[in-house]
């Protein structure tokens, strides 16, 4: 089921388009983070400010650099050590869509540790984007029973996992 899923996602990815899918924290809309017009989508369908930028999944810390200029080295140690998924701050934001630079430079990134997202991301070859399901300024969605049908209507695919919990 898992690689079925991965599998269906990644088509959609590749085709441009964009997906709902679990993360290790909540329901995330996702795109791939190299297409423009991707990025453009999930800012379209979130109705969101694209000053607020998202934030980009990776699949292990060896691949920070390849997106930021300098990673410091305390942020593998944050990486390896933390318990709960953690979200890095980074300066030096390069080789990525501009639409996910923060005004300052810098990137939010995730190594993710989600069985669906690192297949996902690994298949990919790219960063995914992640940002949470749910219109800008409404509540962020805990499950996939509290996702606006706006949302659900306005994706390109719906990943078949973890739907009732």
């Amino acid at each position: 089921m898992l690689r079925e899923e991965v599998a269906k996602a990644l088509k959609v990815l590749q085709d441009g388009g964009i997906i709902l899918y679990p993360t290790d924290t909540i329901w995330g809309i996702g795109c791939d983070a190299g297409n423009i017009e991707a990025v453009q989508k999930v800012y379209q369908l979130k109705q969101r400010n694209e000053s607020k930028s998202m934030i980009i999944l990776l699949d292990n810390d060896n691949k920070l650099a390849s997106y930021v200029i300098e990673v410091p080295e305390i942020a593998y140690d944050l990486i390896e050590f933390a318990e709960n998924p953690l979200t890095l701050i980074l300066s030096g934001a390069r080789n990525i869509s501009p639409a996910l630079i923060n005004a300052d430079g810098s990137i939010g990134i995730r190594v993710v540790k989600h069985p669906f997202c690192e297949q996902l991301v690994q298949r990919l070859r790219k960063p995914l984007v992640s940002t949470s399901a749910n219109i800008s300024g409404k509540p962020s969605p805990k499950n996939f029973m509290d996702i606006d049908a706006e949302i659900l209507e306005g994706v390109d695919y719906v990943v078949d996992l973890e739907q009732h919990s």
